[in-house]
């Protein structure tokens, strides 16, 4: 991965400065995100913009803006493993993503007949 340059602009929004790219997916600089939605009470174990998960949440928030939900959140899920997240923070932040979005955006989800 490539190196992630972000701005403060306010309260926990962020500018991107520079272009960044994930795999094929080419985000461009001036997209702003609002960092990892992390519930207060759980930021002493997880603080909301560690360096470990910024570049998966910036990838997740530009796919999110395009409609893109399972592929934001299998690529939220390799971006962090990637940035050396450990397996339980994996798993915690992929399955919060993957349940809001199933129930906010069923039809963004194939469901396989069984």
């Amino acid at each position: 991965m490539k190196i992630l340059t972000l701005e403060p602009i306010s309260g926990n929004r962020y500018r991107l400065l520079a272009p960044f790219k994930y795999k094929n997916i080419q985000i461009p600089a001036g997209f702003v995100t609002n960092g990892a939605n992390i519930p207060r009470a759980l930021w002493s174990i997880w603080p909301p913009h560690r360096s470990d998960f910024m570049k998966g949440v910036v990838v997740h928030d530009y796919l999110c803006e395009l409609e893109k939900y399972p592929l934001a959140d299998d690529l939220f899920k390799e971006a962090i493993q990637e940035n050396g997240a450990s397996r339980f923070t994996v798993w915690a932040f992929y399955t919060a993503v993957n349940l809001y979005h199933r129930a906010k955006y069923p039809t963004h989800y194939k469901r396989s007949s069984k």
